[in-house]
């Protein structure tokens, strides 16, 4: 089995890059299941619309996932209640519409799970991600409930996700972390058998600052007077995430490989 997941998407340039390339990644390397965070898909670089997620299943995804920016685009809260393949955190406020895990069938025909999470800390605020993430371990058992188990886990800090991973470990076949929009490189398979990377980058322009345009960037940092809202850069954009190869008894993890594929980074697959 086969799963591949990509990071935040980042504006048009991140968009570009998934049409682009990946279909043919599908393809290529005959995966089974692919899921994407697409939390900063619109064209401002915050949420996501309509349209957008649809061109993100069309490209391939499977499942989106979301994080912190899941409501910055206003359409999203009433379109999420009738589309299952949108997820939004599961530690959201309760109450919140949409759901924060599914589990889908996958190209094989085998059932995933997908889950996602929000951390707590530099965040906006969310119910504690370790119960909830206690609460998921108990509501679906690897091969009880599901063939195969993923995570992520889209959070700020780096102890934060790696406590998650641990956390899951034995318990997921994946546990991967996004938000932060740079590829880590811890990429490992934990002792109990889960594949962790604490974050698998973002889908964008990474001659940017986080996939915001770097002058205006610099110039908030700086605190000029003639800086605007932060917008994306619209550069050539790069594909990043992580393919995991899993056992089908087990659901466990057997191998990993990062994926970067475009301009700027070292390319690796």
């Amino acid at each position: 089995m086969n799963i591949l997941i990509l990071g935040d998407v980042m504006g048009p340039s991140g968009r570009k890059i998934i049409m682009d390339k990946l279909p043919k990644l599908i393809e290529s390397n005959k995966i089974d299941f692919v899921i994407i965070n697409g939390e900063n898909s619109a064209d401002s670089g915050a949420g996501i619309t309509k349209k957008i997620f649809k061109d993100l299943i069309d490209a391939g995804a499977d499942v989106v996932t979301t994080g912190n920016h899941v409501w910055d685009e206003q359409e999203t809260l009433d379109f999420i209640k009738r589309e299952n393949r949108l997820l939004r955190p599961e530690n959201l406020i309760k109450g919140s519409p949409g759901n924060g895990f599914g589990i889908f069938n996958s190209r094989n025909n085998k059932k995933v799970a997908v889950v996602n999470l929000m951390g707590n800390i530099f965040m906006k605020k969310c119910e504690n991600v370790f119960e909830e993430a206690n609460n998921i371990i108990k509501k679906i058992k690897l091969k009880i409930d599901a063939d195969f188990i993923i995570v992520d886990m889209h959070g700020e800090i780096t102890s934060e996700k790696k406590a998650i991973g641990f956390l899951f470990d034995g318990k997921a076949t994946m546990v991967v972390g996004t938000h932060t929009h740079i590829p880590t490189s811890d990429h490992m398979i934990l002792k109990g058998g889960t594949a962790y990377q604490t974050d698998i980058g973002m889908c964008g322009d990474y001659d940017s600052v986080i996939g915001m345009n770097k002058e205006n960037s610099i110039k908030k940092f700086l605190k000029h007077q003639d800086t605007k809202k932060h917008f994306p850069a619209v550069g050539k954009g790069t594909l990043s995430g992580l393919m995991v190869t899993a056992n089908e008894k087990t659901g466990l993890a057997t191998s990993l490989k990062p994926i970067v594929i475009g301009s700027h980074l070292e390319n690796r697959i």
